[in-house]
């Protein structure tokens, strides 16, 4: 596998060019020689204009998704769609919350049972490691391949830029691609924050510290996080990081650069939120494996005004928020005038990603249903199904909007060109899978200082960068 230079500057020109600012959905790569290597030929088909990437119509499909979020419903209309249209291959769909632990040993072994995975969840499968060990199936052929409701159009035109380059991890290939446009941030109750407590959303860090005093005073704790899962609270500061000290704190991330986790913005967000843990603003307690429900739980019911999240939250939380809660998502608060980027700024990847493993048993039937996932039809049940913006330019262009929804593509809107991507949380599974969710956790109950979390980073980066079995994305 070669590698690739990506250009940040680059990926947001084209970001802002192709829509990625209105309403979301994502683009791709170059071309590819075959879908998966050692694909079964057994499993091709022929291809003609209605079966462009030659699918097998006899051949069986699985289809396993994370059963988090966002269910599984909205896949089952996609593998519905399968079925009508392949009768004969009669696809099967599985949700688990365990993705690696169940399908990620037999996807090293190369006899995986499933043919497109939602790579998903806390238990998702290394990504990164599966493309640098040829596991994963090169998607470019699909984004190449006829658009599912204009066949004169490619898939790769239907969607917004910059998913193909979070699903290259350094070749020149693209093997996972994302289905939703994500707004994370500071999640909120309109009702809470402006009807009870009388406070307008802080766009500065001394009116979040207001808002959080005065919460106090009635009982009600300004934040909490999901302790069991504290890499949340990166949530609320990747966007912060670039706001405070501008895109090249994110970028020398991105590219493991030698102290990028010990510049000067850094450690001002850090202390930031410190105060807030000093202060004992922070509603704490949540530390198991369902920290994340238990946690929007305590939210919904008006024990805190602020969590860090993404836009799945709506639809994780429906079932414990009340009517008239008026879900929303507030971007960045202005740490001082000092600030390179200005308040707006905001973290809003493409989200929930695919893949076929390389030497799935149905390749073509798996890029088939991503390809069907992708049609307008799927696109807006999605929508209506998750209340999350999908990854299709104009899906529900027109269409009544859910409080959490109105106010993500509102705040993706008003973000214009300030839209921050990390790319390096898709790129380096291995920073999360102990570092940096252990270093949030003692951080945000007081027990590590912000220097402590700067250099448990930075080790964490340095490690990733030495690692010689890990794929490196190049800087231009």
């Amino acid at each position: 596998m070669g590698s690739t230079s990506l250009n940040r500057r680059d990926v947001m020109k084209r970001a802002a060019a192709a829509g990625l600012l209105s309403v979301p959905a994502v683009g791709a790569l170059s071309s590819c020689a075959s879908a998966g290597g050692e694909e079964n030929d057994a499993e091709r088909g022929t291809k003609t204009a209605k079966n462009p990437l030659g699918v097998k119509q006899d051949a069986g499909l699985a289809v396993y998704i994370f059963n988090g979020g966002y269910g599984d419903k909205y896949a089952q209309y996609v593998t519905d769609m399968y079925a009508d249209k392949y009768p004969k291959a009669r696809p099967q769909q599985k949700a688990t919350e365990r993705i690696a632990t169940q399908l990620q040993p037999k996807i090293i072994r190369g006899n995986p049972t499933a043919d497109v995975i939602n790579n998903s969840g806390v238990d998702d499968m290394n990504i990164g490691k599966l493309v640098k060990n040829e596991q994963v199936a090169d998607l470019t052929e699909l984004l190449d391949a006829p658009s599912w409701d204009a066949p004169d159009v490619k898939v790769r035109d239907t969607l917004v830029a910059g998913m193909d380059k979070m699903g290259s991890f350094g070749t020149d290939g693209c093997y996972q691609l994302n289905i939703a446009m994500t707004a994370y941030g500071n999640w909120y109750s309109k009702r809470l924050l402006e009807d009870e407590l009388e406070m307008a959303y802080p766009k500065t860090w001394d009116e979040m510290l207001a808002v959080c005093r005065k919460a106090k005073s009635k009982g009600i704790h300004g934040w909490s996080y999901p302790g069991g899962h504290a890499r949340y609270m990166l949530f609320s500061m990747y966007a912060m990081f670039a706001q405070v000290g501008g895109r090249d704190v994110i970028e020398a991330m991105d590219y493991l650069e030698p102290n990028a986790w010990k510049h000067d913005a850094v450690k001002s967000v850090l202390e930031a939120f410190e105060e807030l843990v000093a202060k004992k603003y922070v509603l704490t307690g949540f530390d198991g494996q369902d920290a994340h429900t238990e946690m929007q739980t305590a939210w919904t019911k008006g024990k805190c005004v602020f969590i860090p999240d993404g836009s799945w939250v709506e639809n994780e939380a429906k079932d414990t928020t009340p009517k008239g809660f008026g879900m929303s998502v507030g971007a960045t608060p202005s740490l001082d005038r000092s600030d390179k980027m200005p308040f707006g700024t905001l973290y809003a990847p493409p989200g929930e990603p695919f893949l076929v493993p390389a030497k799935a048993r149905n390749v073509r039937g798996g890029m088939e249903w991503l390809r069907m996932m992708y049609s307008k039809k799927a696109a807006q049940n999605f929508f209506r199904e998750v209340s999350s913006i999908p990854a299709l330019k104009g899906a529900i262009d027109g269409m009544d909007l859910p409080p959490g929804v109105d106010s993500a593509q509102k705040a993706i809107t008003a973000a214009g060109d300030n839209v921050v991507i990390p790319f390096f949380k898709e790129w380096y599974e291995e920073l999360f899978e102990n570092d940096f969710d252990g270093a949030m956790a003692k951080f945000m109950v007081g027990d590590m200082t912000v220097q402590g979390v700067m250099d448990t980073m930075q080790k964490a980066s340095d490690r990733v960068a030495k690692d010689p079995d890990i794929t490196k994305v190049k800087k231009a």
